[in-house]
């Protein structure tokens, strides 16, 4: 069912639904994501049923206003609260320490919950209208089968789960890769998941390196070895190694397509080719679209040349590198 988020009467709709525990998928700025009430363990199992996702692997409780984080955030350190003042509403999640009486089943029983304001305008209006019939937050991962390419459109969500499912389109979401994740609930910052936030922009907030996640890390979304996927079998390569490969493919046989910065040589006239941009932010805005284009023409391999080294393309890579362990 498609909800049109510039309709203020679709919007009350939508948050009538998530009020009663029912599910709707609703536009952010990184990508689609599928909610219900987080304070309702019922509702939030929904999420896991519809995206066969294992219940231990947590979800991010999005709400409308950086304040509203209380019900779920045991504490707030003045590390994570700099972060809130630089960079909500925004594509950032923080984990913080839990109240136990709130949001077990959407933090996957962890003491520890991910928590974020995000700042597409329909996302923000649907929140505030759930908070205003009693719902403290929601949470929504994205809105797709669990380890499959995330949406960054309505049609995608239709894609994944057909007619039934109430989806308030708010266009497409203009990030494109979901959210970056800070672990502030053990004392120092760990960047459990990179997005489009760079390293060094988070770092001059916190005043201190991000840390690597270590063995006792919490557990969070979007971090496990092989996820992303397209159906294709997607391999990431070199620039050197991509360019080599295609020049001794010649007219290949099979159906394949090319995510690359470069031209691919001519001698590989049979291959797709789509050109990743050399901004990291355009990569990341159509990178989950294209992989998802590419599916629907039938590809059946799809050879990504490397992003840069530098950190603004982190989150691009993260994702590629966890689709082609896939």
């Amino acid at each position: 069912m498609r909800l049109d988020g510039a309709d203020r009467q679709a919007i009350e709709r939508a948050a009538d639904l998530l009020a009663a525990g029912e599910l709707v998928a609703f536009p952010t700025e990184t990508v689609y994501g599928l909610g219900a009430r987080a304070d309702d363990p019922a509702a939030v199992l929904k999420i896991f049923r519809a995206k066969g996702r294992p219940e231990n692997h947590p979800l991010i409780v999005h709400v409308a206003e950086p304040t509203q984080i209380a019900p779920f955030a045991a504490e707030v350190p003045a590390l994570a609260q700099r972060l809130i003042d630089a960079f909500w509403p925004g594509p950032l999640t923080l984990i913080l320490p839990r109240v136990p009486s709130m949001g077990a089943a959407a933090a996957g029983h962890q003491t520890s919950i991910g928590l974020r304001c995000p700042s597409h305008p329909v996302a923000r209006a649907l929140l505030a209208a759930a908070h205003a019939r009693g719902v403290p937050g929601v949470a929504a991962p994205s809105a797709n089968r669990f380890g499959r390419v995330s949406p960054t459109r309505a049609a995608h969500v239709d894609d994944e789960f057909g007619a039934a499912l109430a989806v308030l389109d708010g266009g497409d979401s203009e990030v494109g890769i979901e959210s970056g994740i800070v672990d502030c609930s053990r004392g120092h910052p760990v960047l459990l998941r990179p997005g489009v936030l760079s390293r060094a922009r988070i770092e001059a907030v916190t005043g201190e390196p991000l840390r690597a996640p270590d063995a006792d890390a919490p557990r969070a979304p979007g971090t496990l070895a092989a996820h992303y996927a397209p159906n294709a079998r997607l391999r990431l390569m070199p620039s050197a190694m991509l360019h080599t490969a295609l020049q001794v493919l010649g007219e290949p046989p099979l159906k394949l397509a090319v995510y690359s910065r470069g031209t691919p040589p001519a001698a590989t006239r049979g291959v797709r080719h789509r050109r990743m941009p050399s901004l990291p932010e355009k990569a990341a805005h159509e990178l989950f679209s294209v992989l998802r284009e590419l599916d629907a023409e039938g590809v059946q391999l799809i050879w990504v040349e490397e992003p840069p080294p530098q950190s603004e393309w982190d989150g691009v890579r993260d994702r590629l590198t966890r689709a082609a362990a896939a």
